[in-house]
């Protein structure tokens, strides 16, 4: 696995509201980031719970591309995701458990773009980040994340 980074960190306090972006967050087993809408039960898919809702992380490297080969302009904290990576393949990490500074997360599934998000921001983005969209991920072990934690295999 290639090691990467974490670069920036975005929480909402609820369903459609804007993210904020943050220095830290303290990541909790079976609940996801302190203070983010999933956290709180406040999600847009708050009714469905699960695991694989605790935390999101994409590549900054897969917004970029969007701009570079669509013309799409997509802020980092409008992907709507908790955790922008850089140089790491995230698809690489469905089924594995890897380390984010003192956090230990794993890779459950990718996280596809939906309608949501496409009426959040624009509706290219969802052809657009097909495969690329970023990953869900459970907590595994309580602590903080900050930006710059290296991300590294377990």
């Amino acid at each position: 696995m290639s090691q990467g980074q974490i670069i920036a960190i975005f929480i909402a306090l609820a369903a459609g509201k804007p993210v904020t972006e943050i220095q830290q967050a303290h990541a909790v087993p079976g609940k996801g980031l302190e203070g983010d809408r999933y956290f709180i039960g406040a999600g847009n898919y708050s009714d469905h719970p699960s695991p694989d809702r605790e935390v999101t992380l994409i590549e900054i490297e897969a917004i970029q591309a969007l701009e570079r080969e669509e013309g799409l302009r997509l802020p980092a904290g409008a992907a709507r995701r908790n955790l922008v990576t850089q140089g790491v393949p995230l698809n690489h990490l469905v089924g594995k458990e890897f380390q984010v500074g003192e956090v230990t997360l794993r890779g459950l599934r990718l996280c596809e773009p939906c309608k949501y998000l496409a009426d959040m921001t624009q509706a290219q983005v969802l052809p657009a980040l097909v495969h690329r969209g970023g990953l869900r991920a459970q907590i595994i072990g309580e602590g903080i994340i900050r930006v710059g934690d290296m991300i590294n295999p377990v």
